[in-house]
């Protein structure tokens, strides 16, 4: 199986809401004391693509595996394209979307 590298997205009530109407809710993972994270998987190729389209993000390879540090107008960029297409594969599109400007 190919390792995934996550953009965790905090899921609050209003997002909840958008990812149940996209039929997705079940895809949130409860973190801490009730609070839900929606993982949006990236391959190796994409993580570094995003690394270097916002240099300001890191990858946490020591502990979570996951990119860290995206400001919240990109993730909330992310969220709206998963609400979209419902589905959580939408990096690559993602990606072309942020490469055009």
């Amino acid at each position: 199986m190919t390792e995934t590298y996550p953009i965790n997205i905090w899921i609050n009530e209003e997002r909840l809401e958008k990812l149940q109407k996209a039929g997705l809710a079940g895809m949130a993972k409860e973190m801490l004391a009730g609070l839900k994270v929606l993982p949006v998987p990236n391959t190796e190729m994409q993580k570094d693509e995003i690394l270097k389209l916002f240099p300001m993000a890191k990858f946490d390879s020591a502990t979570t595996k996951s990119i860290e540090l995206l400001p919240k107008a990109i993730k909330d960029k992310i969220f709206a394209l998963v609400v979209e297409k419902k589905s959580l594969n939408v990096m690559d599109e993602f990606i072309k979307s942020q490469t055009k400007k």
